[in-house]
């Protein structure tokens, strides 16, 4: 297939390490521990697939939407930057910018969304689109919602192997990470405005 054509295994990596750091599955073990205790048994198949077809879904009609409002992906992009910034800050300095509402049910809501295909994610999701191919996309965001599936079955397993501790540190390099994305998404985007709207 044509598609096929724009495969990358760099851009594969680099998609699944965003979308990894900005869905941060592993520090929301806590949470979702939590929620599993308050709500029974969390459905991760459903949980799962769902979260996978929102991003999907958002991958391709996100941009049909910007377009009907008037918005480039650039700026999008640009928008999601400052986004993932604000995510990386609570990651690192361990603050809380986004309140989030208390859950009400489990599985679908809060897990799928917002925990997994949030508003920072599909945020993210099309701010990629920006830098790279749909099919590499795809398949960055088909690895984590495997990753994702893999940590709601274990998660009560990884609870009690990896600590508070290693969780805490894991999170601050995530953020360090989603950091660096955010200013690389800011200037490439910006320069792409620059070039586009004002003639030198």
């Amino acid at each position: 297939m044509e598609i096929f054509n724009d495969f990358s295994l760099k851009e594969v990596v680099t998609c699944f390490m965003v979308l990894f750091a900005v869905i941060d599955i592993i520090g929301s073990i806590p949470i979702i521990v939590s929620l599993q205790q308050k709500f029974g048994k969390i459905e991760a198949e459903r949980a799962t697939i769902t979260a996978g077809l929102i991003m999907l879904v958002f991958l391709f009609v996100g941009n049909k939407i910007l377009k009907f409002i008037g918005v480039d992906v650039n700026s999008f992009a640009i928008a999601g930057a400052f986004v993932i910034f604000i995510i990386a800050l609570e990651m690192i300095l361990g603050i809380e910018i986004n309140k989030t509402s208390e859950a009400r049910a489990a599985s679908i809501v809060p897990i799928a969304f917002p925990l997994v295909a949030g508003a920072g994610t599909l945020t993210t999701t099309l701010s990629l689109k920006a830098e790279f191919h749909d099919i590499n996309i795809i398949l960055g965001i088909i690895l984590n919602t495997i990753f994702v599936y893999l940590v709601l079955k274990s998660a009560d397993w990884l609870e009690r192997r990896i600590g508070d501790a290693t969780l805490a540190i894991l999170q601050k390099v995530f953020g360090i990470i989603l950091l660096a994305i955010s200013i690389k998404l800011f200037t490439a985007n910006f320069a792409q405005l620059v070039q586009t709207y004002i003639n030198f």
